[in-house]
């Protein structure tokens, strides 16, 4: 699993834009940034939808008060399923971004088996990304939620 202070591994992220679909790499997203990256395991999931993503949206203008750039939303899923849960939230202070094939969650060795309900998904966390450096790292034990939500990130800023 990654760790505190080290470099992201080089990734390509998807995101659908009302001017279409982008590929993003690590330049786009971090280089000269001060970022916070959260990852859910499914978009339009309960705890997901009702809590992790609101969080965010509800505290983006304090988080990015503290010199924060931008905020991501990462799940293994698609695009075109990223953009519409992020339409359905009102998410406009969040940048949702598709690790459709779940190849950058697996490079973090933060990817987990989820079997027949959804396969390969993404473990929840939080991280804060200083120029592609993990300056903070916030992985939640299974089945809770408690330090990567966004006002524990937000302390931790």
């Amino acid at each position: 699993m990654i760790e505190q202070g080290q470099v992201l591994p080089v990734i390509t992220l998807s995101q659908l834009t009302d001017d279409g679909m982008k590929t993003l790499t690590n330049n786009d997203l971090f280089e000269g940034k001060k970022v916070v990256l959260f990852a859910v395991p499914g978009a339009f999931t309960p705890t997901c939808s009702n809590a992790h993503l609101p969080e965010f949206i509800t505290l983006a203008d304090k988080i990015k008060a503290k010199g924060v750039d931008a905020i991501y939303c990462v799940s293994v899923n698609d695009a075109f399923v990223m953009k519409a849960w992020g339409d359905s939230q009102n998410a406009q202070e969040i940048t949702m971004l598709a690790d459709g094939d779940g190849s950058f969650t697996k490079s973090l060795g933060l990817d987990k088996d989820t079997a027949s309900f959804g396969g390969v998904r993404s473990t929840r966390y939080a991280m804060i990304i200083e120029n592609a450096v993990v300056t903070g790292l916030f992985v939640e034990q299974d089945k809770e939620f408690v330090v990567s939500r966004a006002e524990s990130v937000l302390e931790k800023l």
